[in-house]
């Protein structure tokens, strides 16, 4: 129990303190007009209440992320504490508050347009076509996986209730697919405050009493003596993996939990969310707060899956008897919250894939219209370019894309490096020290290429099984990487002195 509520504690001191930091680090001025306001159109460019957009996009970068994340991440044991903690405070909620601040700077640039501008013309290239390709990926998949459980959740209820001639009534797959579909090319044209800034609240309300529900009776269960919370001990450093010869901390756990630590999907959002701040004051608890938020859901299911099965050993056992993340979060739910947790644990599995989904479709819209300045006032011009994308989605849904979703973990990871990157360039542009972010951005860089080298097939690596190896290359891989930085900043400082001399400075 000290280990829990000392790294909750952590977690929040984080936010007071190092957040405090990183927003005057970074320069935020109150009295700088946002796009919000200097560019307001009603539809993508709409100043909406901070509380609104505190949820919007908490549950924009939430979803089910830091609840699956978490569980499997705990498989690890009591380790995946401090990457939850440390990753979370001084890399996913500097990341998230680079993306959203660096857009509220630029007129609420799209992410690969924020690469562009710092790191080059070759590398906004790469960034159009890896960040729509990675969030298509994700609004297929979030289509899919909803439509799947639905049919087969009303094919059962229907069966129960009516036999098995039932079953010739039931909607098809293809049928749930299409509505879902409907709902998101709706939340991907409409204004943000028609839908998304109507629901997204309502659902994200009902994340949170879930999240404070297990929360509340794991505590309780605590105090009250019949549940043991895992403690984290020198002895505890190491690896519980039931097979952690293909399942290594280093780098496995650091893909793993994402969303609870830092995820490159959240660069592509915060974006979104920069064009409907009306005050850069508002940018650390928005972005920075959201991410710090995650940070918390993280750290409750870690624990819960933990001490629900009665430690590391027992969530592994539990697992490898074909228990899956779904299916220990409904277990918990049920358990400790009765029929509201039911129907909240139905919710989240259902709802909250689907409300990354429709973010995801909407953000390669506005990667799009930024990458080819198409206007987005009209409903005409966002039909023109988010039919194209979602009858390609459709086309894609019939293919199965387990062999691509098995590279998602290390491409989100990826992105994430890059906008590191990017912010510690960010960082050089306005003279400031960028050692807050390029030495994350280097670190997460050893944890890709270790990763890449290392992972089994089936989890999208080359299975290489020299660890020693994969963890030299990766560590060499990142040092010559912050090295090419260094010099690149070096030779840019230099011209910017030769040109100052030039002008007779």
């Amino acid at each position: 129990m000290i280990t829990f509520f000392s790294a909750l504690a952590a977690l929040l001191l984080g936010y007071v303190f190092y957040g405090r930091f990183i927003a005057k680090f970074f320069g935020v001025n109150p009295a700088m007009e946002t796009p919000a306001k200097r560019l307001a159109d009603g539809v993508d460019y709409q100043e909406l209440p901070a509380w609104k957009v505190f949820l919007i996009q908490l549950l924009n970068i939430a979803g089910l992320g830091p609840i699956f994340g978490a569980v499997l991440g705990a498989l690890y044991g009591p380790v995946a504490y401090l990457w939850i903690v440390l990753g979370c405070i001084f890399m996913g909620a500097s990341h998230d508050f680079f993306s959203g601040f660096a857009s509220l700077r630029n007129d609420g640039m799209s992410l690969p347009q924020l690469v562009g501008k710092y790191l080059g013309n070759g590398m906004q290239r790469f960034m159009i076509f890896f960040s729509a390709f990675l969030l298509l990926v994700v609004g297929i998949v979030f289509t899919n996986g909803p439509a799947g459980l639905l049919q087969f959740m009303v094919g059962n209820a229907a069966k129960e209730c009516f036999g098995e001639a039932a079953l010739a009534w039931i909607p098809s797959f293809d049928f749930w697919a299409i509505l879902i579909f409907v709902y998101y090319l709706l939340s991907t044209v409409l204004p943000i405050d028609k839908l998304i800034g109507k629901i997204y609240p309502l659902f994200c309300i009902a994340l949170l009493f879930m999240v404070l529900g297990i929360g509340g009776n794991m505590v309780y269960k605590a105090f009250a003596g019949t549940l043991v919370l895992p403690e984290l001990s020198l002895d505890m450093l190491r690896n519980f993996h039931a097979a952690p010869e293909q399942n290594m901390i280093f780098p496995m756990l650091f893909i793993v939990i994402s969303c609870g630590a830092i995820s490159g999907f959240h660069a592509t959002q915060s974006p979104m969310m920069a064009r409907c701040l009306g005050n850069e004051k508002l940018a650390r608890p928005i972005f920075y707060g959201a991410m710090i938020a995650e940070g918390v859901i993280a750290l409750i299911w870690a624990t819960a899956a933990i001490a629900y099965f009665g430690g590391p050993e027992g969530l592994n056992a539990a697992a490898q008897a074909g228990k899956t993340p779904a299916i220990i979060v409904e277990t918990i739910c049920r358990d400790w919250l009765g029929i509201a947790g039911a129907i909240l644990a139905v919710l989240g599995v259902i709802v909250c894939p689907i409300t990354s989904g429709d973010t995801a479709f909407r953000g390669i819209r506005l990667i799009l219209a930024d990458t080819f300045a198409f206007p987005q006032h009209s409903l005409k011009n966002r039909l023109l370019l988010s039919l194209p994308i979602f009858a390609l989605a459709y086309l894609a849904c019939k293919v199965d894309f387990s062999v691509i979703w098995q590279y998602l973990g290390i491409g989100n990871q990826m992105l994430a490096t890059i906008t590191l990157w990017t912010g510690a360039a960010f960082l050089v542009s306005r003279n400031k020290a960028h050692w807050i972010m390029s030495l994350p951005a280097a670190f997460l860089s050893a944890v890709c290429i270790a990763y890449f080298l290392l992972a089994p097939y089936k989890a999208g690596g080359l299975a290489i099984g020299n660890a020693p190896l994969g963890h030299a290359i990766g560590i060499i891989g990142a040092f010559i990487l912050l090295a090419l930085f260094l010099i690149k900043t070096r030779r840019s400082a230099g011209n910017c002195s030769l040109e100052k001399k030039s002008d007779g400075e």
